[in-house]
């Protein structure tokens, strides 16, 4: 699947270890805007760092312009009784603030989706603020649809 027309700039590519200050910077500004979250850059950096680390825990793919990041997907790997078989967890996808309405999202989120098929991931999930509904309305138009199970957390520690 073609992401950008012109394949030089930008382009999306796995995030590396280099890439935790600019990631760190683009999950602040989507934690900004969430109800359950709040920025902690030490936590996120550790978090990003978790994931880039290890592989078998999942992906970070990110759109580069011009050498900068603008734009992130997180997917978590995890095996699903339901399904029989490994699922992905979509735990952040977040484009930076000016630029928005480009498409970046979109060819984020087409990526992921051709790669989790690529490797026979069974499903993906992810889990959005209740009153977001322009995050609904992206999701719903890339084939997402709402489920019957409700989201409930117990926190552990800090």
């Amino acid at each position: 699947m073609q992401y950008f027309t012109n394949p030089m700039n930008p382009r999306i590519e796995q995030a590396t270890l280099e890439d935790l200050p600019q990631l760190t910077d683009l999950l602040t500004s989507l934690f900004e805007q969430e109800a359950d979250f709040r920025p902690n850059r030490t936590k996120q950096m550790r978090g990003i760092q978790l994931i880039l680390e290890n592989p078998a825990r999942g992906r970070i793919f990110v759109i580069r312009e011009e050498g900068a990041i603008v734009g992130m997907i997180n997917m978590l790997f995890t095996i699903s009784t339901a399904e029989g078989g490994f699922v992905v967890l979509l735990e952040d996808v977040v484009v930076a603030p000016g630029k928005r309405g480009r498409g970046y999202g979109s060819s984020l989120l087409n990526y992921a989706v051709d790669y989790a098929k690529a490797k026979g991931f069974k499903r993906m999930t992810i889990l959005t603020d209740v009153d977001e509904v322009d995050s609904h309305r992206f999701f719903k138009r890339h084939g997402f649809t709402g489920s019957h199970m409700i989201p409930m957390r117990l926190i552990l520690g800090e």
